[in-house]
């Protein structure tokens, strides 16, 4: 029976999603589609030592709402704080305010982050009412104060971790044994009632989960009931891995390409922490800010950029003075960004672009950053008729223009240049038509003797010409047609170009392929197999040099895992020996960790920085015959874990490095 109860509760918890999204309105993201720019808060008890603990600070890499992890507070002592919580400086209305005056259009609060403190009146007595001298309900304030302005309002919210309520910290191990108990329990008893109070109480816009980590679907079906009742919340994609929700949340990154067809949300932090740091002076300068805004908009996103206040209830003045410049910027060129759409141009080497369609007009938004030294601005491919162009911070200056077989000339030496950035605005009554650059395809950018690689275009009819003397391909040069092997005897550089009824269309492309010597393997007299293994312990929030500590275990194991783990967090592995390399040729390495990891080959380093996600980097290398010293260092910093390393080589599949190539003296 009780498995029956539970299949019975995955189906509702899909029927219902299909009904949700049959039932809700199909422009519920209309709003947050126009706003593109939005302030995150994270706020909580965490304001307090501000990044400090007995005397020990975090660390680089280290964000302040973590420390109770990092340096493993026990929950008695970290629940202490509330009673110092006391943010009489804070005033809801400056908030939203200053918010508006940046230029942004809605606002995600954390009411509760992994500490487990809710920011609002909650049954659960841990909370911001009932366990602090202020007394008041922040969310309250803030909601009443964003409806109050015309910001849009919504509420963060950690529902797989929770440091101070038993059975929260399954996530990030435990340290306490205050901690212990059931998920399930403290998903029933906790977080579900919590939910369910946020969007009856305070009806937020936006409902934004964190750290999908010990969820499972079944586990998420618990909030659907509650979720049904609300059609028009947008939800983000981490509840819960396999439930997609409404946008993609690429953290503290732009991607390169944005998610084409998909609403997605850069979240990035003003300094190098999300939580208030008093010792973090790292501050993103305000142009920063703004270009990360224009790129994010030119990829089709939104920026969701955070502040920190301290526990008296204010925004750090680095946060406000930067703020207050993104929105002098904001005012004259806030319509470049707002309800604006992804750039047609793949590449502009000056800046960033971002359209929209107001009426019978077409409107492109040309961002320059770097403007040209001869005063002409080279906008290449655009094959749509452009009726007027003009500065948007003077509209009445009509630029002058000429029309190139594939570029356009804009007279820019006029133009008054703006702080950050300045945008030129075209009009056309025609749709935006781009040719773009065509794409330099490799399965490498390193060879021994030869390089492969395919040239493809997008453009319909076009004929595509190369070259690799670094010229610009002209009618007479060469067509790509397939693959292309070219042989040389030093590195050279392939620029590609597309062509229609002999003239050139679009921009060109280049890419660079390096002719390398493959690295000498070493005599290793005798080998055994697989790799030793050094086990650490510790807090960290960056690799740490593994050479200067000691380890609490060695061994050997068969393959890159993460077996030997004595615990869930805050630990760190280093494995070293050999790889066997069965054939001389050039070698592609993918190595995938959460946290961060590095692999060092015969000398070259593969480095992956990544924090609190899967991530991934690769690196092409040219290797002999034989074995490659190899050591790979790894460590955890709290929430999930995992390391793989897989190559590729001779047009073969990307593949696991077999256990027979992992070798030890």
């Amino acid at each position: 029976m009780k498995n029956l109860h539970k299949y019975l509760l995955l189906f509702l918890f899909y029927f219902q999603l299909l009904v949700c999204s049959a039932a809700a309105p199909t422009d519920k993201m209309a709003w947050w589609k126009e706003a593109r720019f939005g302030m995150f808060i994270h706020w909580g008890l965490y304001s307090i030592p501000a990044g400090e603990w007995n005397n020990r600070q975090t660390k680089i890499g280290e964000t302040t709402e973590w420390i109770q992890c990092y340096m493993k507070i026990p929950v008695a002592d970290y629940k202490k704080l509330a009673t110092q919580f006391n943010p009489i400086h804070f005033d809801a209305d400056r908030f939203v305010l200053l918010a508006k005056e940046a230029g942004m259009r809605y606002i995600v609060l954390t009411s509760k982050h992994h500490e487990g403190f809710a920011m609002f009146k909650s049954s659960d007595p841990f909370n911001v009412v009932d366990a602090t001298p202020y007394k008041k309900d922040i969310v309250k304030a803030l909601a009443d104060a964003c409806k109050k302005h015309g910001m849009h309002f919504g509420l963060y919210y950690s529902q797989a971790q929770d440091w101070n309520h038993p059975g929260g910290a399954a996530c990030s191990g435990h340290w306490d044994i205050a901690q212990e108990g059931s998920f399930d329990k403290y998903l029933d008893q906790v977080a579900v009632p919590q939910i369910s109070e946020i969007l009856s109480n305070y009806k937020p816009e936006i409902l934004w989960w964190d750290t999908a980590c010990e969820m499972t679907k079944e586990r998420a079906a618990k909030f659907e009931p509650i979720l049904a009742k609300y059609p028009n919340l947008i939800v983000n994609n981490r509840l819960c891995e396999g439930v997609a929700g409404d946008l993609e949340t690429p953290e503290q990154f732009i991607p390169s390409t944005g998610f084409p067809g998909k609403n997605w949300e850069s979240c990035m932090t003003m300094n190098g922490t999300w939580g208030y740091g008093a010792n973090d002076h790292n501050w993103k300068s305000a142009e920063t800010l703004v270009r990360n805004l224009i790129d994010i908009a030119s990829k089709g996103g939104n920026y969701l950029l955070n502040v920190g206040p301290t526990s008296l209830g204010l925004i750090p003045d680095p946060s406000i003075e930067r703020l207050k410049a993104v929105g002098a910027w904001m005012k004259t060129n806030g319509e470049a960004i707002y309800g604006t759409s992804a750039s047609p141009f793949k590449k502009l080497d000056w800046g960033r672009c971002t359209i929209k369609k107001v009426g019978g007009e077409n409107l492109i938004y040309l961002h320059v950053f770097d403007f040209p030294e001869d005063g002409v601005l080279r906008i290449p491919g655009l094959a749509s008729k452009v009726d007027a162009a003009f500065a948007l911070e003077n509209k009445n200056q009509k630029l002058h223009l000429e029309t190139a077989e594939n570029f356009m000339k804009i007279d820019v030496s006029k133009v008054n240049r703006e702080k950050f950035a300045t945008v030129i605005v075209l009009e056309t009554s025609q749709e935006v038509l781009v040719y773009n650059a065509p794409e330099i395809q490799a399965e490498y950018s390193v060879f021994i003797d030869k390089a492969s690689f395919k040239i493809t275009s997008d453009n319909p009819g076009s004929v595509i010409r190369f070259t690799t003397d670094g010229s610009v391909p002209t009618n007479e040069s060469p067509v790509a047609n397939g693959m292309n092997t070219v042989s040389a005897s030093a590195s050279f550089v392939v620029k590609a170009l597309c062509f229609k009824d002999g003239k050139a269309i679009s921009g060109y492309t280049e890419r660079a392929f390096s002719k390398e010597e493959p690295i000498s393997a070493v005599e290793v007299p005798q080998s055994k197999p697989g790799l030793q293994y050094s086990y650490f312990e510790g807090v960290w929030g960056q690799l740490p040099d593994f050479s200067a500590l000691k380890p609490l275990d060695t061994g050997v194991t068969r393959q890159i895992d993460l077996t030997m783990k004595k615990r869930k967090a805050d630990y760190g592995v280093v494995f070293a020996g050999f790889l066997l390399v069965p054939q001389t040729g050039v070698y592609q390495f993918f190595l995938s960790s959460n946290d961060g990891s590095k692999m060092i080959l015969s000398g070259k380093t593969l480095s992956n920085d990544g924090l609190h996600g899967m991530d991934e980097k690769s690196m092409d290398i040219s290797l002999s015959k034989g074995m490659h010293p190899m050591e790979i260092q790894y460590f955890q910093a709290g929430g999930g874990d995992g390391i793989k390393l897989e190559w590729k080589t001779n047009g073969k599949d990307r593949s696991v490095i077999e256990n027979s190539n992992l070798l030890h003296l």
